[in-house]
């Protein structure tokens, strides 16, 4: 007898699932190798050191951007594209281009802010300009010198 069609797609994603907990799992293992490392050196270099008074640091987000990554992002797109691109289409492709997930609609209303954000800088510093386009959308390019 043949499992229904969701029963299928449940196995399949339960190893995908299972397949990123193993991939974890050796991250753990070799983050914990590292710090014991590091660990060592420390205490090389200063026996007294009190290695449980060194605070961690918090991971930033995935989807966090170092300074001027969105922006050199959405100009190559800009330089790239034959017509002008629409605020929508430049948030889904850089997000496509960081491998964020587009189904997550909080992520992709975060990205969007942040897009939009960087496209009206960008255009208060004489970098590109809108226009209106179809379906009342600003339609974004590179200003042209």
């Amino acid at each position: 007898m043949q499992s229904p069609n969701a029963v299928s797609a449940l196995k399949n994603k339960r190893g995908e699932i299972a397949g990123r907990v193993d991939a974890l799992q050796d991250q753990l293992r070799q983050a914990l190798i590292d710090l014991d490392h590091v660990d060592c050196t420390i205490l090389l270099f200063d026996p007294d050191a009190e290695l449980d008074e060194i605070k961690s640091k918090p991971m930033p987000p995935r989807h966090h951007a170092f300074k001027g990554q969105v922006t050199r992002s959405i100009l190559t797109m800009l330089r790239k594209s034959a017509a002008p691109l629409d605020g929508l289409t430049i948030t889904v492709r850089l997000m496509d281009e960081r491998e964020l997930n587009q189904s997550d609609k909080k992520l992709v209303k975060t990205i969007q802010k942040r897009v939009g954000a960087a496209l009206r800088n960008m255009r208060d510093r004489g970098l590109v300009k809108s226009e209106k386009g179809a379906k009342g959308l600003l339609m974004w390019s590179l200003v042209t010198t």
